[in-house]
């Protein structure tokens, strides 16, 4: 073959690189949970399934707009401390000190607050690098003194416990009445703004798939067809126009004088660190490395990769998200207490990110995995309730969905092995 046909064969191959459409794209997605990359399907079927179960149930009092943006404060804080475990589970790791390390920033916001006078600034900044420090510490002595996560996290599960209580006292509560750190969880954004955040969402999205699809087709690789782009953007503008349509009724009564309406200021919050952290998982070389090392760390190092790094990241990430979830918290219930973070607080979050895709045996999981789970977590925490106030059944129905989730992450493993996927 001749030089100038040799390079003129690749201008040739985006016309032959385009999948089919919207029925190809469907018949491939089944073919991959067929063969166990199920994603996040259970927690979207859990949530629909729930959703019709407690409307059914107690329809009057779970179908109401104020409900739906309890939900929201409800999930929140589960679906941050969830994206931090889900670094750390990709890595077939365990932390299970995330919800302590929540109220252990829960506390020192507090404290300098309150206590001390400082500006909200820079008490944020004060609890964040003790997240920086707490996951430090972890991540050292997991990944260079080679002592299992289980142990270390158990250990720091204790220590962080012990501290909370000699910071507030036993019994202790300080309250927090700083009007910016409160406004994240119990103030609403104007409602034009709420339209105006659906539509950057759409159009983010929009754009930023549309390029990624020209990227592709200028590379001469198999690019997604326009059909099953503008399927997904209609998607998710249908999604997020509902939501936000439902978040600007009015949700106080008409008897009292104030008005309660808008999209909740934690929303945006909460979409910042998925976009971001999703393209640090998906875009970046790190985030390669840190799906390599989770699939099988030997490989990993042998291909060059720093395990030892990669591992120390993911700690500090989980342990500097725990402290955004103890702020949330914080503001959500205007003060800290010894129990801020304890409870069902680290279950609720693993359950959340298990539920939601991620394996607990490593290598496989997404940012976005947290939020699915946590929108089942969060409609179970609200719905059940409503049916019943008997706190066993509560614990024993918690459980069962959290044992469900598990088995359908060993499950979908097992498949995905046997057809080498």
């Amino acid at each position: 073959m001749s030089a100038p046909a040799a390079r003129a064969a690749p201008a040739d191959l985006p016309e032959a690189a385009d999948t089919g459409g919207i029925g190809q794209a469907i018949n491939d997605y089944w073919d991959r949970v067929k063969g166990g990359d199920i994603g996040s399907l259970p927690a979207v079927l859990g949530v629909v399934v729930l959703v019709v179960l407690f409307s059914v149930l107690e329809g009057e009092t779970f179908l109401t707009t104020n409900n739906f943006a309890n939900l929201i404060n409800q999930g929140a804080a589960i679906v941050v401390l969830a994206m931090g475990l889900t670094f750390v589970l990709l890595l077939g790791e365990i932390d299970l000190s995330a919800g302590f390390a929540a109220g252990m920033g829960a506390a020192i916001l507090a404290v300098t607050l309150t206590e001390r006078g400082w500006a909200w600034p820079l008490a944020i900044l004060a609890a964040l690098v003790c997240g920086l420090l707490i996951g430090l510490a972890i991540g050292l002595l997991v990944a260079y003194l080679g002592i299992p996560s289980f142990v270390v996290t158990l250990a720091a599960f204790l220590a962080l416990q012990g501290a909370m209580l000699l910071i507030i006292g036993e019994g202790g509560t300080i309250p927090v009445r700083d009007e910016a750190v409160l406004t994240v969880m119990n103030d609403n954004m104007p409602v034009l703004l709420g339209w105006l955040l659906a539509l950057i969402v759409i159009g983010g999205f929009a754009g930023t798939t549309m390029l990624a699809i020209q990227k592709r087709r200028r590379e001469g690789l198999a690019a997604e067809a326009i059909s099953v782009w503008a399927a997904k953007v209609a998607g998710l503008a249908v999604v997020v126009l509902f939501v936000v349509f439902l978040l600007n009724q009015e949700r106080q009564r008409a008897a009292a004088r104030i008005t309660i309406e808008g999209v909740p200021w934690v929303v945006p919050l909460i979409l910042v660190l998925i976009i971001g952290l999703t393209f640090l998982l998906g875009r970046t070389a790190l985030g390669r490395h840190i799906y390599a090392v989770g699939g099988n760390a030997e490989a990993a190092r042998r291909a060059g990769i720093n395990v030892q790094q990669i591992k120390l990241f993911c700690f500090v990430v989980g342990s500097v998200l725990a402290i955004v979830a103890g702020i949330l918290l914080a503001s959500r219930d205007n003060s800290v207490s010894p129990t801020t973070g304890g409870a069902q607080t680290l279950l609720y979050a693993i359950g959340a990110a298990v539920i939601g895709g991620t394996s607990l045996f490593g290598g496989r999981g997404k940012v976005l995995n947290a939020l699915t789970g946590g929108l089942v977590v969060a409609v179970i925490a609200n719905g059940l309730p409503l049916i019943t106030q008997k706190s066993g059944i509560q614990f024993m129905i918690n459980g069962l969905v959290l044992l469900i989730a598990a088995s359908v992450d060993a499950v979908s493993r097992r498949r995905a092995a046997a057809s080498g996927r």
